[in-house]
C-alpha cells in the first residue's frame, strides 16, 4: 500500500484493505524494520512497536494531521488514492 508519508526515517503506510483484523481506520508506521500499527481516531497503537522517541514523533504527527488522515481513509476505501501528507520535518 501506499507511502503517504515520510519524515525523520519514519515511513507511514495506509492499509486500507485489512480492516478485519484492526477494525478501525488505521496507520502502519515503519522505522528501522520495526512496524507499529495506530488508530487514526485516537493514535492508539494497536500492534507492535516503535524506539520510544519515534512512537512520540508519530502519535503527535497523528494528532496534527488526524483530519487529512481521516480523509485519505475515506478515499483509499473508495479506491482512489490517498494524498502525500507533509511529515514533521518539512
Amino acid at each position: 500500500m501506499p507511502v503517504i508519508s515520510m519524515f525523520f526515517g519514519i515511513l507511514i503506510r495506509m492499509f486500507f484493505k485489512d480492516t478485519e483484523k484492526h477494525h478501525t481506520p488505521h496507520i502502519h508506521a515503519d522505522y528501522q524494520g520495526k512496524v507499529a500499527v495506530y488508530s487514526i481516531p485516537d493514535g492508539e497503537l494497536l500492534a507492535g512497536e516503535l524506539p520510544p522517541n519515534k512512537h512520540k514523533l508519530v502519535v503527535a504527527w497523528i494528532e496534527i494531521h488526524r483530519d487529512d488522515l481521516l480523509t485519505d481513509w475515506q478515499m483509499a476505501v473508495n479506491g482512489k488514492t490517498p494524498f502525500p501528507i507533509k511529515g514533521l520535518d518539512q
